[in-house]
Formats: C-alpha cells, sequence, structure tokens
C-alpha cells in the first residue's frame, strides 16, 4: 500500500469516528432523558415514538437530501450529515430506555416507593441502574447503524470513509470501494464487541 494511501485513509477513518462520536453523542443527549421523560408523561409516548419510527424509515440518502435545503440547519457539509445521523440514532436509543426502565420488577419500585423514595431517587438508585444493560443495548445497535450510515455523508461533504466509497463507485474502482469499506467494517465489528462487552458487564448480578 503506498504511504499516500494509507496517510488518507488514517485521515478520512478519523474524520469518520468524530463524525459519528459527534452524532452519538448528541444522540444520547436527548434520547435518554426523553426515554426517561416518556416513562412519567404516557400520553406524549406514542406520538414521539410514532415521529422517530417515521424518521427511521425515510431511506438514508433521502434525508441527507431533504435536510440539505432546510434553512439553518441544512446545506453541504458535516452539521447536516451530523443532524441525519443523529436522527437515525435516536429510535434505539430512545426506544431502549423506554422498554429498560418500563421493565423495571415493579416489586422492587414499589419497595422504592416503600422506603420513602422520591421519583428522582428511585429512577438514579434502582431504575437506571436496572435498566442500564437494556440501554446500553440500544447505544451499541445506534453505534453499528450510525457508523455504516456515516459512509453517506460524504455524498453531501461531510467527509469519512465514504470518500473512498463514492470515489469508487465514480471511477469504477473496486480497491477505491474497498478502501472505504473495510476500514468502516471494522470499526463497526470494534464498536460492537467493545460495546457488547460493556453491556455484559452491566448486566452481571
Amino acid at each position: 500500500m503506498p504511504a499516500s494511501l494509507a496517510r488518507e485513509i488514517a485521515r478520512l477513518t478519523l474524520e469518520h469516528v468524530v463524525l459519528v462520536l459527534i452524532a452519538l453523542l448528541f444522540a444520547i443527549l436527548i434520547g435518554i432523558p426523553t426515554g426517561i421523560t416518556l416513562t412519567r408523561k404516557q400520553s406524549f409516548r406514542s406520538a414521539v415514538l410514532g415521529i422517530t419510527n417515521v424518521v427511521q424509515t425515510i431511506p438514508s440518502l433521502a434525508l441527507f437530501g431533504f435536510l440539505i435545503p432546510l434553512p439553518f440547519i441544512g446545506g453541504i457539509g458535516e452539521r447536516t450529515a451530523i443532524i441525519a445521523l443523529v436522527l437515525y440514532a435516536l429510535l434505539p436509543i430512545l426506544r431502549n430506555t423506554l422498554t429498560g426502565i418500563l421493565g423495571v420488577d415493579p416489586a422492587v419500585v414499589e419497595s422504592a416507593v416503600a422506603m420513602g423514595m422520591t421519583d428522582r431517587q428511585r429512577l438514579v438508585q434502582v431504575e437506571l441502574p436496572l435498566a442500564a444493560p437494556t440501554i446500553l443495548a440500544g447505544v451499541r445497535v445506534a453505534t453499528v447503524t450510525t457508523i455504516g450510515t456515516a459512509t453517506i455523508a460524504a455524498a453531501i461533504g461531510g467527509g469519512g470513509l465514504g470518500v473512498f466509497i463514492f470515489r469508487g463507485l465514480a471511477s469504477v474502482d473496486s480497491s477505491q470501494i474497498l478502501a472505504g469499506a473495510l476500514p468502516a467494517a471494522l470499526l463497526a465489528l470494534a464498536a460492537d464487541g467493545g460495546l457488547g462487552w460493556i453491556e455484559r458487564r452491566f448486566a452481571r448480578p
């Protein structure tokens, strides 16, 4: 492998990782608090989950295209790519947060109430620790899918490993496609394995 190609792969891999991490950070900061809120506000549950489900059904390239003409949040570049990736990552995090907290044994919750815990204390000391494996499973799914979806960010100037893939498609060069697809696949496998290990650690009694 030429040194120049190796340097470019390293640079674009770093771009890809940064893009994914920023999107996941925002998705977690939005998804987990929203999921917690929905466990307390049942009347909003169907509407919020319905909206996130609809977003998930939009083809990724189409969503990137829809965002471009929007004022303030649209345009060409990383910002639009990050917004699209956040929207895609929200559903598994939000849904698993909701499922995890609602899945806590009611007897445990009743015991916490009987001990005089406030709603906040019950959430922090009982519900979130017990729901942590399920929430982490959602983060794990979101991470793996975001790594794959982020390759499309190159189509709107977002950078990342998709640059190689689109360049290879344009020139019908399989080596360029592999230069983008292989590191992305390795990143997804590494993230899945690492987060799976953390998830199992949290699941231990």
